[in-house]
């Protein structure tokens, strides 16, 4: 009698699969250190929600399915009205949620948040609360779920573990426009759209003097010193979160503010994409209600 809990081997003779050796740190060609990779981002992507978005961010080497290339998608659910016990609020409550999801990443991600997770919903929490209006909706709350469907990074490096978790930063830029999108799109008032960027200073090689570059990527550099994402209401000119992280080298005194700087560069074109995002979706409800 065969024994049917045995998983057998292969009756004949099979080679063993033989993969590509991984590969170092990439060099990806730039048009300048003012280039931003390019974005794709569309709301209403899940019905059921009050609001949603997709967004994802263009792979700098198109023919490597595993290079880099950001992918977040959030759903809004709210305003509703907050359970009877709850205590008296005048405003709205925030409640942020990110989470990678379990390939996200070329480590796995367990189904429980960690602390950078946790840091990153409290970072978007704050970059949002400055543009929500949050007294026209007391006793409220509404809940902004960000999901990081693939993280900016680069799995084919062997110097993974050194990247010290610098794509975080560029995470955290995408899920400030995925979500300021889905809030848009949920019909929330807000008093301006709230952008991410994300400035660097990075060296390409050892032999090469530091430089401030926007939208780093993290695989193409071999050395990054520091980094700020920045939050920011174009219209309004106004900053709602900074986060830095990093070591700045004590000879220049100012390079810290030009990093905030040429991280409101790469906010302003976050938004301009995340403005014609929201244009094409009320023309296609315009022409949905207007068929003629």
């Amino acid at each position: 009698m065969a024994d049917r809990r045995r998983i057998n081997g292969p009756a004949g003779q099979t080679a063993p699969p033989v993969f590509e050796s991984p590969q170092g740190k990439r060099v990806v060609a730039r048009s300048g250190d003012n280039a931003v990779r390019k974005i794709f981002l569309k709301t209403g992507v899940t019905p059921s929600a009050s609001g949603s978005a997709y967004l994802e961010v263009e792979d700098p080497v198109a023919n490597r399915p595993s290079g880099t290339s950001l992918k977040l998608t959030c759903t809004v659910h709210g305003p509703r009205a907050l359970p009877r016990s709850a205590p008296f609020s005048p405003h709205i409550i925030l409640s942020t949620h990110v989470k990678y999801a379990p390939f996200a990443t070329r480590q796995r991600r367990g189904y429980l948040r960690d602390s950078s997770e946790r840091d990153l919903g409290v970072h978007l929490e704050t970059a949002l609360r400055g543009a929500i209006i949050a007294d026209r909706w007391p006793k409220s709350g509404v809940d902004i779920i960000v999901t990081i469907i693939e993280g900016d990074q680069n799995r084919d490096s062997l110097e993974y573990d050194r990247d010290e978790g610098w794509d975080m930063m560029n995470v955290l830029s995408g899920c400030i426009t995925v979500a300021s999108a889905a809030i848009a799109d949920a019909g929330i008032d807000c008093v301006d759209t709230v952008a991410g960027g994300v400035a660097a200073l990075v060296a390409e090689d050892t032999d090469s003097q530091p430089t401030i570059v926007l939208d780093p990527d993290v695989a193409a550099y071999d050395k990054i010193y520091a980094a700020a994402c920045v939050a920011y209401l174009p219209t309004r000119d106004e900053v709602t979160n900074i986060w830095f992280k990093g070591q700045l080298p004590a000879a220049d005194a100012m390079i810290y503010n030009k990093m905030v700087e040429r991280s409101l560069v790469a906010c302003r074109n976050a938004n301009r994409v995340l403005v014609q995002a929201l244009n094409e979706t009320v023309g296609q409800k315009q022409n949905s209600q207007n068929p003629s």
